[in-house]
């Protein structure tokens, strides 16, 4: 009972990290383009984030099923713990050093690691990592087209309106997409805490399948919720006006096209790094406005730790697990 306490309290935590995380990127286009101002900014998105949580758990059950089987485990509450603790760790260096890095991408990667420590490739489900994997990998991609696309397409809609007069208008617009974004976040990254937390409650013999509880979507949603007010003002620099010099169409465009990609991944079932989703749209819209306009350098150094963050994990959290079984196993 002590043990799942402890995973249920690491999960929030996880899930408080995240809000100040990775929602910092959700607002990072509004609050750069002064569409929104940081207070409200965050504010809105708490709220934002809160609805979209308790509305979906098609992801939660992903992760509960598709990673691991907690059947062949032979530690599976230390696997657990390890997985939290080693993708906390990951999210507070990233989000010191402001990098927009994925908090899907080192939970993943934190449970198949702790995992394989404990018992080997077997206790992996293979066709469901590389499902998840998959959509972790192809999303950015999907959503620098569709950045691209979204801009090219508003720029020929609006190829004769007064610039004067559509920057302001869209600076309207911003503060609805901007809560999209949100939204869009919290319906799929809060989810993998849920996911987390089931799957102590099933190990622990509290439930008998992998439905996730409505207390669980609550509890995961107020989490992210108050990170979120917290606010993360490192990764909004980064995200917001390091990658290119946003204008608020460019700041519409690129939630658009990131909300889009997002939800179509929650409707699917499939985690994705909101992370990587938002920075690559914001790539595509620069791409489409003008090439030079994008700061590739910023651009390099954010894919760097996205490919990086999977192996480092993995390797992380099997080495926290073997630390943690010596001394309390």
């Amino acid at each position: 009972m002590v043990t799942l306490v402890i995973i249920i309290i690491l999960a929030l935590i996880f899930d408080f990290i995240n809000g100040f995380h990775d929602t910092a990127n959700a607002i990072a286009t509004a609050v750069s383009t002064r569409a929104l101002s940081l207070r409200n900014a965050i504010i809105m998105a708490a709220f934002m984030n809160f609805f979209g949580a308790v509305l979906f758990t098609g992801v939660a059950v992903t992760i509960a099923k598709d990673v691991v089987d907690v059947n062949l485990l032979r530690n599976g509450t230390l696997v657990l713990i390890t997985a939290l603790i080693s993708s906390i760790i990951w999210n507070l260096v990233t989000w010191y050093f402001g990098i927009p890095s994925s908090s899907s991408h080192a939970l993943i990667g934190s449970l198949a690691g702790a995992a394989l420590a404990d018992a080997g490739a077997n206790a992996i489900k293979t066709s469901g990592l590389i499902k998840i994997i998959g959509g972790l990998v192809l999303s950015p991609v999907v959503a620098i087209v569709a950045g691209y696309l979204v801009f090219s397409l508003i720029t020929v809609i609006f190829k004769n309106a007064n610039s004067f007069k559509a920057n302001h208008g869209f600076r309207k617009v911003q503060i609805f997409t901007a809560a999209l974004q949100a939204f869009s976040h919290g319906s799929n990254d809060a989810q993998k805490s849920m996911g987390i937390i089931t799957m102590a409650l099933v190990s622990h013999g509290f439930l008998k399948t992998m439905a996730i509880p409505l207390w669980v979507q609550i509890a995961c949603a107020l989490s992210m919720c108050i990170g979120t007010s917290v606010g993360g003002w490192r990764i909004i620099k980064t995200v917001g006006t390091q990658i290119m010099k946003l204008k608020p169409v460019n700041g519409v465009a690129a939630d658009l096209a990131s909300s889009l990609v997002i939800q179509i991944a929650t409707h699917l079932d499939l985690p994705v790094s909101t992370t990587h989703v938002i920075s690559s749209s914001i790539m595509g819209v620069g791409a489409a406005h003008r090439l030079k306009s994008v700061k590739w350098i910023t651009a390099k150094k954010m894919v760097c730790a996205w490919v990086i963050t999977l192996p480092i994990t993995v390797l992380m959290s099997a080495g926290i697990f073997v630390v943690l079984h010596i001394f309390f196993v």
